[in-house]
C-alpha cells in the first residue's frame, strides 16, 4: 500500500462506509461502468462551466477555486445532498489542508441537480473531529483486512456492492 496520504475522498467515504475507505486505499477499483459513477462525472464536467475546476493542492483535489471578496473560495460539487454530512466533512477537510499550508479559505458545497448551495467554514470543533477521522482512517487502511461489510442504504448505489455482497 505504501505511504498513505489521507485525502478528501477517504474522508467522504469514512463518514459513509469504512469498508470502502480500506478498499480505495488498497487500490481496489470499483465498477467503473456503474451508472452512479458515470452520472457523477457528467454532473462534474457539465456544471459551473466558467469556473476553474479540479485544482490539485498537495493531496487534495478541489472542484472549484476562485477569489471572492478578497478571500479564497473553494467549491465541491456533489450529485445530491443525500450524504450531506460526508460532503460537509470532505469540504471542511480541504479547508483544513489549505489552512495547514497557510491559506485561509471558505467553502461552498454545490448540488447542481437540486440547485442548492451551502457555505462551510472551519471551526475548532470541526478541526478536532477531522484530526480524529484522519487517525482512524490511517488505522483502518493499515489493517490487514477491510472492515466487515455492514448493510446500509448507500450499498444499493455503491460501485463496490458486488465486492461486498456477491
Amino acid at each position: 500500500m505504501g505511504d498513505l496520504n489521507v485525502n478528501g475522498t477517504l474522508i467522504w467515504y469514512y463518514y459513509v462506509c469504512k469498508r470502502e475507505v480500506w478498499l480505495m486505499a488498497h487500490s481496489i477499483s470499483p465498477d467503473e461502468d456503474d451508472e452512479n459513477i458515470d452520472l457523477g462525472r457528467f454532473i462534474h464536467e457539465n456544471s459551473y462551466g466558467r469556473k476553474t475546476k479540479e485544482v490539485s493542492i498537495g493531496n487534495i483535489k478541489v472542484d472549484i477555486v476562485e477569489e471572492k471578496d478578497g478571500y479564497v473560495m473553494i467549491g465541491e460539487m456533489k450529485k445530491s445532498s443525500r450524504y450531506i454530512e460526508s460532503a460537509r466533512n470532505q469540504l471542511a477537510y480541504y479547508l483544513l489542508q489549505l489552512e495547514r499550508n497557510g491559506i485561509t479559505a471558505k467553502g461552498t458545497l454545490m448540488f447542481p441537480k437540486e440547485k442548492k448551495r451551502e457555505e462551510i467554514e472551519l471551526t475548532k470543533e470541526l478541526v478536532k473531529k477531522l484530526e480524529e477521522a484522519e487517525k482512524d482512517i490511517i488505522k483502518i487502511c493499515y489493517g490487514p483486512f477491510p472492515p466487515k461489510p455492514i448493510k446500509i442504504n448507500f450499498c444499493n448505489k455503491c460501485a463496490y456492492r458486488e465486492f461486498c455482497w456477491s
